[in-house]
């Protein structure tokens, strides 16, 4: 009968939902990101300091958007935002030194997001992931975000039956972002050798799908959500993992990458969307991703909190102000929005109120 507990306290509706948000998710954030900010601002390491202040002050949104999850279990907010918010912000950081780095080594990537590995891992012992790479001293910012997300971690009582799962995706995560940043004649070929040994688990994937899938925080959010819940089961735990990855995770990224062509073509990066043999087909494969995330979320205990979450991601990638002057992107959007009163309202939501608030 726990979820049925649950269920009264999830959020009934986007109204419902938006208020939590306003009322304890986004003070909560806010709250903790300003001490990490501090934490930042002392870090001895001009470039370290830099890139570190350059994540939260362009990517806090990530934040904050992550800490939606906290939103169904208002009792476990203390836990659960400063354990979303921390693990978040090693990721966007480890991005930004990745993808602005002094460094092309693939071991330096990986030394890094070993980090993100042991910020899951109770009891894991820190290392130097600093120690492939010039820059170095960061005032022991990094190990003091490790250390919040396990002592968070510690107070989540059925955490024990979605570890695997966690490490699991946050292995994966890595791997992206060790494939995406090495030298770009490299890219591709690690990306899709890696494709390789993963294709027979997800066959109704194309390898770019995959890709974006991998670089959601989502899922492990989820299942941070999921621990909180002592009789949690490991059959709703392989549940969920399965429920979310691939298909809310993969629409998560493909929305990113979709609102992003324009400035990636620009810049030269890379962009999983650009990898589809035409328009049209962008168009199926990202409907495709859009059903299959509905109907994920529509196989999971309170079903109307997640349909939320992934409509709610629909609006606020479509919502953005890039979309607007991209005029296929504009057209995607269009097919995307059909058919579900709650994206409009959303969307609604987030062009009005959401952005006014910002």
């Amino acid at each position: 009968m726990e979820h049925d507990r649950m269920a009264g306290r999830c959020p009934k509706g986007p109204v419902s939902l938006m208020s939590r948000v306003y009322k304890y998710i986004l003070p909560g954030v806010r709250s903790e990101l300003a001490g990490w900010r501090a934490a930042a601002e002392a870090i001895p390491d001009p470039e370290l300091r830099k890139q570190a202040l350059d994540s939260m002050n362009g990517k806090q949104f990530h934040c904050e958007g992550g800490a939606v999850y906290a939103a169904a279990r208002l009792d476990l907010r203390d836990v659960l935002i400063p354990l979303i918010v921390a693990l978040q912000t090693i990721s966007d950081y480890l991005d930004n030194l990745c993808d602005r780095s002094t460094s092309l080594d693939a071991e330096d990537f990986r030394l890094l997001h070993r980090s993100m590995l042991d910020a899951v891992t109770p009891g894991a012992p820190l290392t130097d992931y600093y120690a492939l790479r010039r820059e170095n001293d960061d005032g022991g910012y990094l190990h003091a975000l490790v250390r919040r997300c396990q002592a968070s971690i510690a107070e989540l009582p059925a955490y024990g039956r979605v570890q695997a799962h966690v490490r699991d995706l946050v292995g994966l995560y890595g791997d992206l972002q060790v494939y995406k940043h090495i030298a770009k004649p490299e890219r591709e070929p690690e990306l899709l050798a890696w494709w390789e040994r993963h294709r027979s688990e997800y066959p109704e994937l194309l390898w770019n799908e995959f890709a974006a899938a991998t670089g959601s925080t989502l899922g492990m959010f989820m299942l941070f959500l999921a621990a909180g819940d002592p009789d949690l089961t490991p059959e709703m735990a392989d549940n969920i993992r399965k429920t979310y990855f691939p298909s809310i995770c993969g629409l998560h990224i493909l929305l990113d990458y979709l609102i992003d062509q324009a400035e990636d073509r620009e810049g030269g990066d890379l962009n999983f969307c650009s990898y589809f043999n035409s328009q049209e087909h962008l168009d199926e494969r990202m409907l495709r991703m859009v059903r299959s995330a509905r109907q994920s979320a529509d196989r999971l205990p309170n079903p109307s909190f997640h349909r939320m979450i992934v409509e709610g991601l629909i609006a606020l990638y479509l919502s953005d102000p890039k979309v607007k002057g991209q005029s296929q992107v504009r057209r995607t959007a269009g097919l995307l929005m059909k058919g579900s009163p709650w994206t409009r309202l959303f969307f609604w939501l987030n062009s009005h109120w959401i952005r006014k608030a910002m």
